[in-house]
């Protein structure tokens, strides 16, 4: 487990995840993974990636690694770094959309 926090996950969290209704736990290991975020009322996980998730082993791993988590009935969102810093009212409205009509 990281002792600290991307900018990206703190802006996540502080400007958005922190005040909803349902509870999000921040770097919440499950099975052999630590998720950034998730919720589990939605059983939600959600994954921010920085520019080494670009890499072809990486993405492989990631792959992976939302499978596993989604043969337990979870659900695993991506956003990247980019789109936390450039894009963050898209990112907050994917999830709101989420938090009120889950999968």
């Amino acid at each position: 487990m990281r002792k600290n926090a991307t900018p990206q996950e703190k802006k996540l969290w502080y400007r958005f995840l922190k005040f909803q209704k349902l509870h999000f736990y921040r770097q919440k290991p499950l099975d052999r993974f630590i998720v950034d975020f998730y919720c589990p009322k939605l059983k939600l996980v959600i994954e921010l990636d920085g520019g080494h998730h670009l890499d072809e082993y990486q993405k492989g791993y990631d792959e992976e690694r939302s499978e596993v988590l989604g043969s337990y009935g979870l659900q695993v969102i991506r956003f990247t770094n980019y789109q936390i810093d450039f894009e963050f009212n898209f990112v907050c409205t994917k999830i709101t959309k989420l938090l009120q009509y889950p999968l």
